[in-house]
């Protein structure tokens, strides 16, 4: 009973009952000390004297010495050396563990600090591979941490308190000490590991009597079923005003682009010759494409922040793996880039060319009339003036047409560009629409899938703590029954001692 009670006091009744014992001397506590001090090996830190108070609280006491870093020339009988939790021990520890086993001491191991170091284990893993040579076998090394010892004293968590492993080093130093005939030592252990059994026991009856366990479970299961669906509903108002978001942005910039697209053409075509005009549509075409190319970047990028987002928020969806592409990267542009459609149509004369032809060769012939002016005054030059006026007006005129020409040219092309740049604008808002709803479509189908995995998992967690509190129930009598019955065998064995 006691073994099912307290397995720790189990160990120290055994280890009090065999090997050496302790003698009780004039100044023992509740029952004995050693008559051997057991030399202690470690650092004289804080964690050191925690350590020694909390092993004082246990009866029957073991009296160890000031923590020491070497034993010195004498070697005692039995020694506990304190191994770092966090380091692995040097040349200079193993050194001092093989001249105690060469002198014939007694030694234990004990690990303190584990609480604060996570990867203990590897640590007593690599400390048992070094210790085994030195030793000729595997050493029994036991961690422990003073201060679990004492937030269970202080929350009366008994299998907080076995956690810690102080009550199993208590054990294994009784089995070590060095004295003769133990019947003090056998008393006093057997007097605390009883009263340790009894409030065990006694602190299940309360616990039975208060239904904390029940009382636990059932809120547990609240907890569980107010979050039911797994976060699905909080997810999918998120993606609809993230998607929303995304849009307004998208379709800023857009335009933003599309605009900056037009002044740049409109000041290019500003410095454009004939021949360059009949090659500009091409060049506007890979301007286009160039643009498209970078909306299709701004939006992959903007997606797979967003998947990224929702799957910190749901978990990854069943199925998917680390090494799954984001979902921004799932939803490549295979469409081709807007196109300009077809090359502006040449430029059909109309009457203000044929009036702008009218008021060059007028504007011509007045000024060479005005050049010839002065040959009128020489009568033999008299006849010359005439063609002369003609052919500057006739240049002039042409002059006059070609420039008023190339004015109507860019002022068409400059109109193409402009209906051009606007269908592609239309063309661009529809594509990243179109994206973002296949986007949401398939975020929608991750939140659903990473949601249901989730709902299926609480409602297997629900059914389990519903069938664990209907067991609580029916075996609480059976159980109030054994503890009484157990509490009635300790105090008869007490009464005994």
């Amino acid at each position: 009973m006691v073994g099912r009670w307290n397995p720790q006091g189990a160990v120290l009744l055994r280890a009090a009952r065999g090997g050496a014992a302790v003698s009780v001397g004039p100044g023992a506590v509740g029952g004995g000390s050693m008559s051997a001090p057991v030399a202690l090996i470690g650092p004289a830190d804080a964690n050191t004297v925690l350590l020694r108070t909390e092993l004082a609280r246990f009866e029957p006491r073991i009296d160890l010495t000031d923590p020491v870093s070497d034993v010195g020339a004498s070697a005692p009988a039995a020694a506990l050396l304190l191994l770092d939790a966090g380091a692995t021990l040097g040349a200079t520890t193993l050194g001092l563990v093989g001249r105690l086993r060469a002198d014939g001491t007694r030694i234990l191991f004990a690990m303190n600090g584990t609480h604060a170091h996570p990867d203990w284990r590897a640590v007593l893993d690599r400390n048992t591979g070094l210790l085994a040579p030195v030793l000729g076998a595997d050493p029994e090394i036991v961690p422990v941490s003073a201060r679990l010892a004492v937030a269970a004293r202080g929350s009366g968590d008994a299998a907080l308190l076995d956690r810690s492993g102080l009550a199993l080093l208590h054990a294994r130093l009784t089995a070590a000490s060095v004295a003769g005939p133990g019947q003090g030592r056998l008393a006093a252990a057997v007097t605390r590991v009883l009263a340790d059994t009894r409030q065990r026991i006694v602190d299940q009856v309360t616990e039975l009597d208060s239904g904390a366990a029940v009382s636990r479970l059932r809120a547990e299961r609240a907890t569980l079923l107010a979050g039911r669906d797994g976060g699905r509903a909080q997810a999918m108002s998120a993606l609809r005003n993230r998607m929303h978001l995304a849009r307004v942005d998208l379709l800023h910039e857009v335009g933003a682009r599309v605009r900056a697209l037009n002044a740049t053409a409109r000041t290019e075509l500003d410095r454009l010759g004939r021949a360059g005009a009949r090659t500009y549509p091409d060049q506007l075409q890979l301007s286009v494409n160039q643009l498209t190319a970078e909306l299709d970047g701004a939006l992959t990028g903007r997606l797979a922040e967003l998947s990224r987002q929702l799957e910190a928020a749901t978990g990854p969806a069943p199925g998917s793996t680390a090494t799954t592409a984001p979902l921004g990267a799932l939803l490549p542009r295979t469409d081709p880039p807007p196109r300009l459609g077809a090359d502006p149509e040449p430029r059909h004369r109309g009457v203000e060319d044929h009036l702008m032809i009218a008021l060059g060769a007028s504007g011509g012939f007045g000024l060479g009339r005005l050049v010839v002016a002065p040959l009128a005054l020489v009568p033999a030059l008299n006849y010359a003036t005439i063609p002369v006026a003609l052919l500057l007006g006739a240049a002039v005129a042409y002059w006059v047409v070609r420039a008023r020409g190339r004015i109507a040219d860019r002022a068409h092309l400059r109109q193409w560009v402009s209906d051009a740049l606007v269908n592609v604008k239309a063309q661009l808002e529809q594509r990243v629409s179109t994206a973002l709803v296949e986007a949401e479509s398939q975020l929608t189908d991750q939140i659903v899938r990473a949601t249901t995995a989730k709902v299926v998992e609480t409602d297997r967690r629900v059914a389990e703590l519903e069938s664990q509190v209907r067991q609580l129930n029916s075996r609480q009598p059976a159980q109030l029954a054994a503890c009484r019955n157990d509490l009635e065998i300790l105090e008869s064995v007490a009464t005994q001692h």
